[in-house]
């Protein structure tokens, strides 16, 4: 379904989408969000997306393939459990840095572990999205 409005809405929304799953993303670790609900709401912008504009331009025009989106978040999730074990302590232990970034906070290894977790979300999301629209 392409309509004007639909298409022209889609294209103005997805750069809010996108902002507002980065917000929920570094929200999450003092308040509600994180990486699962971001990731859900930057899925659901290219949901949107492909479903006006169909999926191999959503594919081409973002250069999307969620295979990869998926073990690279896998990646970052698992360098973020890994990383205590460097300085001795046992996995999924939290180390933050000993700066502070202005909106985020003290980033660390709960944050690094979101941001894979956030990229997990989007891959799945999409590829689910991207096999059921073939049918």
């Amino acid at each position: 379904m392409k309509t004007v409005i639909l298409s022209t809405t889609v294209k103005l929304l997805m750069p809010l989408f996108f902002l507002f799953s980065v917000f929920l993303l570094f929200r999450g670790h003092n308040l509600p969000g994180g990486g699962f609900i971001g990731g859900l709401m930057a899925a659901i912008a290219f949901f949107l997306h492909s479903m006006v504009f169909g999926v191999n331009v959503t594919k081409r025009t973002y250069r999307l393939n969620p295979v990869r989106i998926m073990a690279l978040g896998l990646l970052v999730a698992l360098i973020a459990v890994v990383i205590p074990l460097f300085v001795g302590l046992p996995l999924f232990t939290g180390l933050w840095a000993g700066f502070s970034m202005p909106l985020v906070g003290k980033p660390g290894t709960p944050l690094l572990f979101d941001i894979g977790v956030y990229f997990v979300v989007i891959g799945v999301v999409l590829n689910i999205t991207f096999a059921l629209t073939k049918y």
